[in-house]
């Protein structure tokens, strides 16, 4: 019996459905991996998925290809909404030729981009593959080319989220590195340039998959990557918590939670700074405790552990949180956190999400390795991140804030709106004991005994300097409070910015120290 037009149409679809086929499904299940349609129907709303370019295929007829034809061409594009907010989704089938990147492939995903920046909602890619499809060559290439560019054309303009849910390796590994969050699920994702048999090769290194680009690696010491989930699940899971927090564009605010205001007083903040200025504490502690209970999201909670970087609720209006770690290095200022709270606070400005410093710093970390490897233009990346920045800003002063690193972290002179210090704040140009040695150097050396002048000298400088009331005086900061009340503060202080209104000077673009 001769198939109806619409019998032709249900079943082609039902087989671009299967992908690489059951068995090509089932060893994807077997690796502890979901398939690329189980995961955009994880992530997207119940019902809300609509699939674009479902009947796509490859144009390639080299090498027998043009006897494997399968409905997609080896990705799954489409729109739906998450949590009721429009969102585009591509999504990697690994079990339709690895995964692989051809022409068509491309063109699905670069169709997707376009709408996601034409309609101003985020764009995610869940990512799955073997690399480029070498049976097309330079086709291939160009099809990553393609999407890295419109990668940077929708930079500031739309979020972009990548999950690394499987391989990424060669050149497509620069997608996700350009785009504003990158995701990877512990053992069974890495990325990198070049694979381990090429590293054996050139350097005669031996490193596995994992050890090379594993979650763990990019997590810890490349920073690559910002989150890391045990399976696929929680990966998507974090995708729509992330989501959360961050508007739909740059025109865009992020929807507030419903709150109401009651007693804001939190007592536990009038305890933590230990009394000793040298004993560490947990700066979380303080994010908790000021912000909505349970609100915190801690991005890059493995790498550069000396800065502490997030999202939180403050009275229900979403907030990014940059505040050093005492915990970690003793809070210092380095290459690696630097970057970290510089990207961040970029992405915070892009999107118009206030930023909420959170201030105890010695200084900028000594030593050679740190000099060699351009502390210098590293660090100015951040003072260049929080000069630029135009959404409303506001500091607390918690503990130390010497030297440089004063400056950097988000004071009144490159822009901050408010700056708060608790009493316990210690502003000045060094630590009392580094200052006395140097001050009174020649009368600590011709005292009959050179340490108690020290510990004198040292306790006369604290007394005068390591304070918050000289820079108070100043107007360097707005206002000296007490713990309990930093919460309350924090809520009015950003209530009042909502509206704030900061333009920088005509330009193209600024050229910061890369």
């Amino acid at each position: 019996m001769k198939k109806t037009k619409s019998e032709i149409l249900q079943q082609k679809i039902e087989k671009g459905k299967l992908g690489g086929g059951a068995h090509r499904n089932e060893a994807q299940h077997k690796k502890g991996k979901l398939t690329a349609r189980e995961r955009i129907t994880l992530l997207m709303d119940p019902g809300s998925f609509e699939e674009i370019g479902a009947l796509v295929l490859h144009r390639t007829k080299d090498f027998g290809m043009d006897s494997q034809q399968f409905y997609g061409d080896g990705v799954i594009t489409g729109y739906g909404t998450i949590n009721g907010r429009l969102a585009y989704v591509f999504a990697q089938d690994f079990t339709v030729f690895g995964g692989a990147l051809s022409e068509t492939h491309a063109e699905k995903i670069c169709k997707v981009m376009d709408l996601a920046m034409k309609t101003g909602a985020p764009m995610i890619g869940l990512n799955d593959s073997g690399g480029a499809r070498i049976q097309e060559g330079v086709r291939s290439l160009g099809g990553y080319a393609d999407i890295f560019y419109r990668n940077v054309l929708a930079s500031g303009v739309i979020p972009q989220l990548s999950a690394i849910m499987g391989p990424c390796a060669g050149g497509a590994v620069y997608s996700p590195a350009m785009t504003d969050f990158t995701l990877m699920v512990e053992n069974t994702s890495y990325m990198f340039v070049t694979g381990p048999n090429v590293v054996k090769t050139v350097t005669n290194e031996e490193v596995s998959p994992e050890e090379l680009g594993g979650a763990s690696a990019h997590s810890t010491k490349s920073g690559v990557t910002h989150l890391t989930a045990a399976n696929d699940m929680e990966c998507i899971a974090e995708i729509k918590k992330l989501l959360s927090y961050i508007p739909q564009n740059c025109e865009d605010t992020t929807p507030k939670v419903p709150y109401t205001l009651g007693d804001e007083t939190r007592p536990a903040l009038e305890t933590i700074i230990p009394e000793s200025s040298n004993q560490p504490y947990d700066m979380r502690s303080v994010i908790e405790g000021i912000c909505d209970e349970g609100s915190y999201f801690e991005i890059h909670p493995d790498y550069a552990t000396n800065i502490v970087i997030g999202f939180a609720r403050l009275a229900g209006r979403s907030i990014g949180i940059v505040a050093n770690q005492p915990m970690s290095l003793a809070g210092v200022l380095d290459i690696d956190s630097s970057k970290k709270a510089a990207r961040f606070t970029r992405f915070c400005d892009c999107f118009n999400i206030p930023l909420l410093v959170l201030v105890d710093v010695p200084g900028f970390l000594p030593g050679t390795d740190q000099e060699w490897h351009g502390i210098i233009t590293n660090g100015a990346k951040l003072l260049y991140a929080f000069s630029e920045a135009t959404v409303p800003r506001v500091t607390v002063i918690t503990r130390k804030a010497y030297g440089g690193a004063y400056d950097v972290m988000n004071s009144k002179h490159i822009g901050a709106d408010i700056n708060y210090a608790w009493p316990t704040a210690e502003i000045a140009v060094m630590g009392a004991k580094g200052a006395s040695e140097i001050i009174f150097k020649k009368e600590i050396a011709e005292a009959a005994d050179p340490a108690s002048k020290l510990a004198e000298k040292e306790a006369e400088y604290a007394a005068k300097f390591a304070t918050p009331y000289l820079a108070a005086e100043r107007g360097f900061v707005d206002e000296v409070i007490e713990p309990k009340y930093t919460r309350a503060r924090l809520i009015k202080a950003f209530a009042m910015l909502e509206n704030k209104v900061a333009k920088l000077p005509k330009k193209k673009h600024g050229n910061i120290p890369l």
